[in-house]
């Protein structure tokens, strides 16, 4: 009885125990990148929790506005440019910048599909997220029409593993983006519903 117990309250905490943990870490994270004289440490006397954070959304909204006209535009083109011209730079920015465009565009197709396939090996079946197709040389060298695939890891689905498959082997699934993490994250515990999937 007091096993039974024990483990219904697990099931209680544990969820809002992993919640918490996460937003303290992206809280944190935020927090972090605030310089020391716009902390409310330097502006008010004391610490204020979440502060930071506040004004980093807010300092992020006030860029989308004023990056929304045209006059905004101009001038990130300006900072861009310059950035561009730094080597190391550069390439760093580049590359998380077309990550970044491709993955938070509104239309965007990245992460859009859950798909159904078979890893590692056949017979054994995988939930995995279409990403897009491989392009430029990658795509001139794989036989037939490709989708490159990202599949999460279990229980942490920030890491993963990418690949190309043929599209023929690849089933696309009705079920959201969002139930298919929680099917992978809770290890097939938590079985999504909705309707089967359906082949290309």
């Amino acid at each position: 009885m007091l096993k039974r117990y024990f483990i219904t309250g697990l099931l209680v905490w544990i969820p809002i125990v992993i919640t918490l943990w996460v937003l303290g870490m992206v809280v944190s994270t935020f927090e972090s990148v605030v310089p020391g004289f716009l902390t409310s440490e330097a502006l008010f006397g004391r610490h204020i929790p979440g502060f930071g954070f506040a004004l980093v959304v807010v300092v992020v909204v006030l860029t989308g506005l004023f990056t929304a006209n045209l006059l905004g535009r101009k001038l990130f083109e300006i900072w861009e440019g310059l950035l561009s011209r730094i080597p190391l730079v550069r390439t760093i920015y580049n590359s998380v910048k077309q990550v970044s465009d491709t993955v938070l565009a509104p239309n965007g197709q990245a992460f859009r599909k859950a798909v159904l396939f078979q890893y590692p090996r056949a017979g054994s079946w995988t939930i995995g997220f279409l990403t897009g197709s491989p392009g430029g040389e990658v795509a001139s060298l794989l036989p037939g029409e490709h989708v490159s695939v990202y599949i999460p890891t279990t229980p942490n689905p920030t890491s993963g593993f990418f690949l190309m498959v043929p599209r023929s082997e690849v089933f696309e699934l009705n079920m959201s983006v969002d139930a298919a993490l929680k099917y992978i994250v809770s290890m097939g515990v938590v079985a999504p519903g909705g309707m089967p999937a359906r082949g290309n």
